[in-house]
Protein backbone atom coordinates (compact mmCIF):
# COMPACT_ATOMS: atom_id res chain seq x y z
CA UNK A 1 0.00 0.00 0.00
CA UNK A 2 2.65 2.09 0.71
CA UNK A 3 3.81 2.15 -3.14
CA UNK A 4 0.38 2.45 -4.12
CA UNK A 5 0.06 5.90 -2.13
CA UNK A 6 3.33 7.45 -2.97
CA UNK A 7 2.55 6.67 -6.60
CA UNK A 8 -0.23 8.47 -6.23
CA UNK A 9 1.44 11.33 -4.64
CA UNK A 10 3.85 11.61 -7.84
CA UNK A 11 1.18 11.75 -9.89
CA UNK A 12 -0.73 14.59 -7.90
CA UNK A 13 2.70 16.71 -7.88
CA UNK A 14 1.94 19.24 -10.13
CA UNK A 15 5.23 19.94 -10.97
CA UNK A 16 5.91 16.21 -12.56
CA UNK A 17 3.03 17.21 -15.48
CA UNK A 18 4.95 20.69 -16.27
CA UNK A 19 7.98 21.06 -18.36
CA UNK A 20 9.87 18.89 -20.98
CA UNK A 21 10.11 15.96 -18.64
CA UNK A 22 6.74 16.48 -17.35
CA UNK A 23 3.86 14.36 -18.02
CA UNK A 24 2.03 16.20 -20.85
CA UNK A 25 5.31 16.67 -22.72
CA UNK A 26 5.75 13.14 -22.80
CA UNK A 27 2.34 12.73 -23.59
CA UNK A 28 2.10 14.85 -26.41
CA UNK A 29 5.62 12.63 -27.57
CA UNK A 30 3.98 9.22 -27.15
CA UNK A 31 0.94 10.16 -29.40
CA UNK A 32 2.94 11.38 -31.74
CA UNK A 33 4.81 8.64 -32.25
CA UNK A 34 1.67 6.61 -32.19
CA UNK A 35 -0.12 8.36 -34.63
CA UNK A 36 2.75 8.09 -37.22
CA UNK A 37 3.23 4.56 -36.86
CA UNK A 38 -0.42 3.68 -37.28
CA UNK A 39 -0.68 6.23 -40.13
CA UNK A 40 2.51 4.27 -41.56
CA UNK A 41 1.08 1.20 -40.85
CA UNK A 42 -2.50 1.97 -42.53
CA UNK A 43 -0.80 3.09 -45.60
CA UNK A 44 0.83 0.00 -45.89
CA UNK A 45 -1.48 -3.33 -45.08
CA UNK A 46 -4.61 -1.34 -46.07
CA UNK A 47 -4.64 -1.21 -49.39
CA UNK A 48 -2.57 -4.41 -49.67
CA UNK A 49 -5.00 -6.08 -47.84
CA UNK A 50 -7.86 -4.62 -49.75
CA UNK A 51 -6.49 -5.79 -53.15
CA UNK A 52 -5.43 -9.40 -51.66
CA UNK A 53 -9.32 -10.01 -50.58
CA UNK A 54 -10.45 -8.58 -53.66
CA UNK A 55 -8.40 -10.88 -55.75
CA UNK A 56 -8.13 -14.08 -53.45
CA UNK A 57 -4.99 -14.05 -55.14
CA UNK A 58 -1.65 -14.48 -52.53
CA UNK A 59 -3.68 -12.87 -50.03
CA UNK A 60 -3.40 -16.29 -47.32
CA UNK A 61 0.15 -16.22 -48.10
CA UNK A 62 0.69 -12.46 -46.99
CA UNK A 63 -1.22 -12.83 -44.42
CA UNK A 64 0.64 -16.30 -42.82
CA UNK A 65 4.09 -13.89 -43.62
CA UNK A 66 2.74 -11.01 -41.71
CA UNK A 67 1.64 -13.16 -38.50
CA UNK A 68 4.89 -15.48 -38.49
CA UNK A 69 6.66 -11.93 -37.91
CA UNK A 70 4.80 -11.49 -34.68
CA UNK A 71 7.47 -14.25 -33.57
CA UNK A 72 10.13 -11.86 -33.33
CA UNK A 73 10.05 -9.79 -30.54
CA UNK A 74 9.60 -6.01 -31.26
CA UNK A 75 12.12 -5.12 -28.62
CA UNK A 76 14.92 -7.82 -30.60
CA UNK A 77 14.08 -5.65 -34.05
CA UNK A 78 14.56 -2.36 -32.07
CA UNK A 79 18.11 -3.56 -30.80
CA UNK A 80 18.71 -4.88 -34.34
CA UNK A 81 18.03 -1.69 -36.12
CA UNK A 82 19.19 0.70 -33.87
CA UNK A 83 23.01 -0.99 -33.07
CA UNK A 84 23.33 -2.67 -36.58
CA UNK A 85 25.33 -1.01 -39.36
CA UNK A 86 22.71 1.62 -40.18
CA UNK A 87 21.52 1.99 -37.10
CA UNK A 88 21.29 5.41 -35.57
CA UNK A 89 19.70 6.67 -31.91
CA UNK A 90 16.47 8.79 -33.34
CA UNK A 91 13.36 8.25 -34.20
CA UNK A 92 13.58 6.13 -37.43
CA UNK A 93 14.22 2.63 -35.36
CA UNK A 94 11.41 2.73 -33.34
CA UNK A 95 8.43 4.00 -35.80
CA UNK A 96 10.14 1.00 -38.25
CA UNK A 97 9.53 -1.79 -35.31
CA UNK A 98 6.19 -0.44 -34.43
CA UNK A 99 5.00 -0.32 -38.32
CA UNK A 100 6.38 -4.19 -38.54
CA UNK A 101 4.46 -4.59 -35.45
CA UNK A 102 1.28 -3.30 -36.66
CA UNK A 103 0.92 -4.57 -39.63
CA UNK A 104 0.04 -7.84 -38.93
CA UNK A 105 -3.36 -7.40 -37.49
CA UNK A 106 -4.22 -4.12 -39.93
CA UNK A 107 -3.16 -7.23 -42.80
CA UNK A 108 -5.21 -10.21 -41.39
CA UNK A 109 -8.51 -8.57 -40.34
CA UNK A 110 -9.15 -6.30 -43.39
CA UNK A 111 -8.14 -9.46 -45.65
CA UNK A 112 -10.53 -11.98 -43.90
CA UNK A 113 -13.25 -8.96 -44.00
CA UNK A 114 -13.04 -8.94 -47.56
CA UNK A 115 -12.92 -12.33 -47.84
CA UNK A 116 -16.09 -12.81 -45.73
CA UNK A 117 -17.92 -10.53 -48.30
CA UNK A 118 -20.86 -12.75 -49.74
CA UNK A 119 -19.95 -14.00 -52.92
CA UNK A 120 -23.06 -13.33 -54.03
CA UNK A 121 -23.61 -10.15 -53.59
CA UNK A 122 -20.43 -9.16 -55.35
CA UNK A 123 -21.67 -11.11 -58.44
CA UNK A 124 -24.91 -9.06 -58.61
CA UNK A 125 -22.79 -6.08 -58.64
CA UNK A 126 -20.42 -6.87 -61.13
CA UNK A 127 -23.96 -8.28 -63.11
CA UNK A 128 -25.22 -4.37 -62.68
CA UNK A 129 -21.96 -3.55 -64.55
CA UNK A 130 -19.78 -1.87 -61.67
CA UNK A 131 -15.83 -2.12 -62.32
CA UNK A 132 -13.95 -3.84 -60.01
CA UNK A 133 -12.85 -0.05 -58.14
CA UNK A 134 -16.92 0.17 -57.60
CA UNK A 135 -17.36 -3.55 -55.78
CA UNK A 136 -14.35 -2.30 -53.90
CA UNK A 137 -15.51 1.13 -52.98
CA UNK A 138 -19.55 0.46 -53.12
CA UNK A 139 -19.74 -3.04 -51.95
CA UNK A 140 -17.00 -4.80 -50.69
CA UNK A 141 -15.25 -2.32 -48.45
CA UNK A 142 -18.33 -1.03 -46.68
CA UNK A 143 -19.01 -4.93 -45.68
CA UNK A 144 -15.48 -5.60 -44.54
CA UNK A 145 -15.58 -2.29 -42.57
CA UNK A 146 -16.05 -4.02 -38.93
CA UNK A 147 -13.60 -5.95 -39.26
CA UNK A 148 -11.25 -3.38 -40.31
CA UNK A 149 -12.23 -1.47 -37.90
CA UNK A 150 -11.28 -3.83 -35.55
CA UNK A 151 -7.85 -4.57 -36.78
CA UNK A 152 -6.97 -0.51 -36.54
CA UNK A 153 -8.41 -0.39 -32.96
CA UNK A 154 -5.87 -4.02 -32.17
CA UNK A 155 -3.47 -2.31 -33.77
CA UNK A 156 -3.88 1.24 -32.29
CA UNK A 157 -3.86 -0.21 -28.65
CA UNK A 158 -0.89 -2.32 -29.40
CA UNK A 159 1.47 0.42 -30.51
CA UNK A 160 0.23 2.83 -27.48
CA UNK A 161 1.06 0.25 -25.36
CA UNK A 162 4.55 -0.45 -26.95
CA UNK A 163 5.67 2.96 -27.71
CA UNK A 164 7.07 2.83 -24.12
CA UNK A 165 10.88 1.12 -25.37
CA UNK A 166 11.30 4.29 -28.05
CA UNK A 167 12.76 5.55 -24.50
CA UNK A 168 15.37 2.58 -24.26
CA UNK A 169 16.91 4.19 -27.50
CA UNK A 170 16.94 7.71 -26.22
CA UNK A 171 13.16 8.57 -27.59
CA UNK A 172 10.06 10.35 -26.53
CA UNK A 173 6.81 9.26 -24.84
CA UNK A 174 5.51 8.16 -21.33
CA UNK A 175 8.28 5.47 -21.47
CA UNK A 176 11.02 8.00 -20.84
CA UNK A 177 8.73 8.56 -17.15
CA UNK A 178 9.67 4.54 -16.35
CA UNK A 179 12.95 4.35 -17.69
CA UNK A 180 13.83 7.75 -15.20
CA UNK A 181 12.65 6.31 -12.83
CA UNK A 182 14.49 3.15 -13.08
CA UNK A 183 17.35 5.35 -13.78
CA UNK A 184 16.63 7.30 -10.00
CA UNK A 185 15.29 3.45 -8.49
CA UNK A 186 12.36 5.44 -7.25
CA UNK A 187 9.80 2.71 -7.64
CA UNK A 188 6.50 5.19 -7.39
CA UNK A 189 7.63 6.75 -10.65
CA UNK A 190 8.09 3.74 -12.21
CA UNK A 191 4.48 2.24 -11.77
CA UNK A 192 3.09 6.18 -12.23
CA UNK A 193 4.52 6.18 -15.65
CA UNK A 194 3.29 2.60 -16.36
CA UNK A 195 0.07 3.16 -14.67
CA UNK A 196 -0.31 6.35 -17.46
CA UNK A 197 0.45 4.27 -20.79
CA UNK A 198 -2.00 1.47 -19.18
CA UNK A 199 -4.66 4.68 -18.66
CA UNK A 200 -3.61 5.78 -22.20
CA UNK A 201 -4.39 1.96 -23.51
CA UNK A 202 -7.89 2.51 -21.84
CA UNK A 203 -8.44 5.45 -23.43
CA UNK A 204 -7.29 4.73 -27.03
CA UNK A 205 -9.71 1.87 -26.72
CA UNK A 206 -13.07 3.25 -25.69
CA UNK A 207 -12.01 5.93 -28.23
CA UNK A 208 -12.35 3.55 -31.21
CA UNK A 209 -14.91 1.53 -29.63
CA UNK A 210 -16.99 4.42 -29.76
CA UNK A 211 -15.79 5.56 -33.15
CA UNK A 212 -16.45 1.91 -34.27
CA UNK A 213 -20.32 2.15 -32.74
CA UNK A 214 -20.85 5.19 -34.35
CA UNK A 215 -19.88 4.05 -38.22
CA UNK A 216 -22.10 1.61 -37.62
CA UNK A 217 -24.91 3.78 -36.90
CA UNK A 218 -24.19 5.82 -39.91
CA UNK A 219 -23.93 2.60 -41.99
CA UNK A 220 -27.22 1.01 -40.92
CA UNK A 221 -29.17 4.26 -41.70
CA UNK A 222 -27.95 4.62 -44.96
CA UNK A 223 -28.67 1.01 -45.87
CA UNK A 224 -31.99 1.54 -44.67
CA UNK A 225 -32.05 4.67 -46.52
CA UNK A 226 -30.55 3.71 -49.66
CA UNK A 227 -32.90 2.57 -52.67
CA UNK A 228 -33.05 -0.60 -53.72
CA UNK A 229 -30.74 -0.77 -57.31
CA UNK A 230 -31.57 -4.15 -59.50
CA UNK A 231 -31.69 -6.12 -55.91
CA UNK A 232 -28.69 -4.51 -54.78
CA UNK A 233 -29.37 -2.67 -51.70
CA UNK A 234 -27.13 0.11 -50.22
CA UNK A 235 -24.98 -0.14 -53.53
CA UNK A 236 -24.51 3.55 -53.63
CA UNK A 237 -25.07 4.17 -49.81
CA UNK A 238 -23.81 1.56 -48.12
CA UNK A 239 -23.52 -1.76 -46.76
CA UNK A 240 -25.33 -4.75 -48.94
CA UNK A 241 -26.64 -7.72 -47.30
CA UNK A 242 -26.64 -11.59 -48.60
CA UNK A 243 -30.32 -11.49 -49.63
CA UNK A 244 -29.60 -9.15 -52.40
CA UNK A 245 -28.33 -12.08 -54.84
Amino acid sequence: MDVVSRTWTWLATGSHWSGPDGVWHRLAEHLELTVVCLALSCAVALPLAVVLGHTGRGGALAVNLSNAGRAVPTFAVLVLLTLGPLGTYDSWPTVIALVLFAIPPLLTNAYVGMREVDRDVVEAARGMGMSGRQVIGRVELPLAMPLVMTGVRSAAVQVVATVSIAAIVGGGGLGRIITAGFRLTDTPQVVAGAVLVAALALVVEGAFVLLERWLGRRRRRGAAGADRISGVPGADAGPVTASAA
